[in-house]
């Protein structure tokens, strides 16, 4: 395998860690911050409200630091702080609620709106070709946080680096987190203006 001048990579530079594994042609992106991810910290350990819950929480928190984008009456929308692509987004009820069916008129509708706006917000700022929008209901079905009911709204864009946590256990995000939260906000447009 040839490699241009500049690369980094240098197989004869590789070492072996005391014998186990061989040489490859892959580069290694190290992202040990998101161990905390991985390991549950910060995670409830119980479903209850109040019990470390981080939905909880965040509303009690300034926007900027809990990455609120919008608040609405009965919902708001946040940042997730572990995205799959940037600008993903997290609709969530004020209140510590596990089941879509238990969600009150209000919240529904919150939720609903929000997501409308999530997605104008979000096309206006990235010009995002298309979304992921769903949740996962129960620890089973792949909910992070069970206990507290939230929905994903992800945006894609043709050729987006979808391949790369499938294939090379990687997720490229371009933009911190702070920066993304003040773009969405400043772009976000109650449902009456949009009207």
């Amino acid at each position: 395998m040839t490699q241009p001048p500049d690369s980094p990579y240098r197989p004869e530079e590789l070492v072996r860690q005391g014998g186990v594994g061989a040489p490859d042609p892959f580069l290694r992106m190290w992202t040990p911050h998101r161990m905390a991810y991985i390991e549950g910290e910060n995670k409830p350990t119980s479903t209850q409200a109040g019990s470390g819950c981080p939905f909880c929480r965040l509303p009690g928190l300034g926007d900027a630091e809990a990455l609120i984008v919008h608040r609405a009456e009965a919902a708001y929308a946040v940042l997730n702080l572990y995205p799959y692509n940037p600008g993903h987004l997290m609709l969530v009820p004020y209140r510590h609620v596990a089941d879509y069916t238990e969600l009150t008129p209000a919240e529904v509708a919150d939720i609903a709106t929000l997501t409308q706006q999530a997605m104008a917000a979000v096309r206006a700022v990235s010009g995002a070709h298309g979304f992921n929008i769903g949740m996962n209901q129960g620890e089973i079905a792949g909910a992070g946080i069970a206990g507290h009911l939230h929905q994903h709204v992800v945006p894609r864009w043709s050729g987006d680096a979808n391949f790369m946590p499938v294939i090379g256990q990687t997720k490229v995000l371009p933009q911190l987190l702070a920066d993304t939260r003040e773009l969405l906000a400043k772009n976000w447009s109650p449902e009456e203006e949009r009207e």
